[in-house]
């Protein structure tokens, strides 16, 4: 239940912020690179006092984290922080700059989790069950129901 109400609060705040940040693009006084470099700079801090309450505090999470090994340190930098990270925000924020938000936003996240569930059964061998595969195929049509002209 906690993950639930967690990925919902995360939901809600990337549609406000995005929301600000569209409104922000719409002015052409802020380009997209600009504004993901701000949200980066302001997010920074916030989320290392977030990780030392996490290690330190509560000790809810590995305090050795560096020590993971290369291969699992290289998934981390290469795939979290520059696919997901560097590469998907400039990708999105360039949408956001041109696109309508209301057609941007459900394209590119509704697209992660289709994404995310084949390549979960291609990569980790998850299993690929009817009812997910029910899932991927109703985002998809929900993508092209939200999107289409």
């Amino acid at each position: 239940m906690k993950a639930i109400i967690f990925a919902a609060l995360a939901g809600v705040c990337w549609g406000v912020g995005e929301l600000f940040t569209k409104s922000v693009l719409h002015t052409g006084r802020v380009g997209p690179i600009t504004a993901i470099a701000v949200r980066s700079t302001v997010a920074l801090p916030v989320l290392w006092a977030a990780w030392f309450v996490a290690v330190r505090v509560l000790r809810a999470e590995p305090a050795d984290w560096h020590r993971a090994g290369a291969p699992t340190l290289l998934k981390l930098a290469l795939g979290s922080g520059l696919v997901a990270g560097a590469a998907a925000m400039i990708f999105f924020y360039a949408a956001l700059h041109l696109g309508e938000i209301s057609r941007v936003k459900p394209i590119a996240f509704a697209l992660a989790p289709a994404v995310a569930a084949v390549l979960a059964v291609i990569v980790l061998h998850e299993p690929m069950t009817a009812r997910k595969a029910g899932g991927v195929a109703a985002i998809l049509l929900g993508i092209v129901l939200l999107t289409g002209r």
